[in-house]
């Protein structure tokens, strides 16, 4: 489900919320993630931002766009958080990685 949002012009719907995710397969947020949490490890949040980080990962890898820009496209409205989560979950800064890649 989330390859096939994050495969569709998604950026214009903005990031899928949990909420959506359960909606779309029409079970309860919180059994979603507790379902996804016993046989991941993950939440579906942590899902979600997997494939953020993923895509994020292609565009600063194969495009000239800022940092900000990325963020933007990606549907996060402020690139701040975006560059924290990027940190988090990869241990660079989106320029570091950038930089690191090229």
């Amino acid at each position: 489900m989330l390859l096939n949002y994050f495969n569709d012009d998604w950026f214009e719907k903005g990031l899928p919320t949990v909420q959506y995710v359960a909606e779309y397969l029409n079970v309860s947020s919180n059994y979603l993630s507790t379902m996804l949490k016993g046989l991941t490890g993950q939440s579906t949040q942590e899902h979600i931002h997997s494939k953020l980080i993923e895509k994020a990962k292609e565009k600063l890898s194969t495009t000239e766009l800022t940092v900000t820009e990325t963020a933007y496209g990606l549907g996060c409205e402020h690139s701040q958080s975006f560059s924290k989560l990027f940190k988090t979950k990869t241990n660079f800064t989106p320029s570091e990685f950038r930089q690191a890649f090229n």
